[in-house]
């Protein structure tokens, strides 16, 4: 059974699959619009609604367009994935322990690139 035959899609993807068509369109799009350009055939009210939830999330801004809002992100995605990242530091009370485990699982050239950016924060 696909999604298309009545499945629940994973949670987030049809979030993601929003999120990539502002992207790709570089302008702020209407729901319709955001609609014709995503491969899931979803109602208008749907993506509509997915929008006023990532608006609310904070992911994507809107302004008054011809009729109703136009959206667009806020971020691009690799701002969205390092947002994930602090939402994730902020929840545990023992930051240190979690930014140690973090780094302890880091790849050796992941881990030269850290401690590259935090090189050149410093100065």
């Amino acid at each position: 059974m696909t999604a298309t035959d009545g499945e629940r899609r994973p949670a987030g993807e049809l979030e993601a699959s929003v999120l990539a068509a502002l992207w790709a369109a570089g302008r702020p799009q209407s729901a319709a619009q955001v609609r014709s350009a995503m491969p899931q055939p979803l109602a208008r009210t749907t993506v509509a609604t997915l929008l006023a939830r990532l608006h609310e999330k904070g992911v994507v801004g809107r302004s008054p367009g011809t009729r109703g809002f136009v959206y667009f992100p806020v971020e691009d995605s690799h701002g969205l994935t390092a947002r994930r990242m602090h939402r994730e530091l902020d929840q545990d009370g023992d930051r240190s322990t979690v930014l140690a485990r973090f780094v302890e699982g880091l790849s050796p050239e992941d881990e030269t690139e850290l401690r590259r950016l935090l090189g050149e924060s410093g100065q």
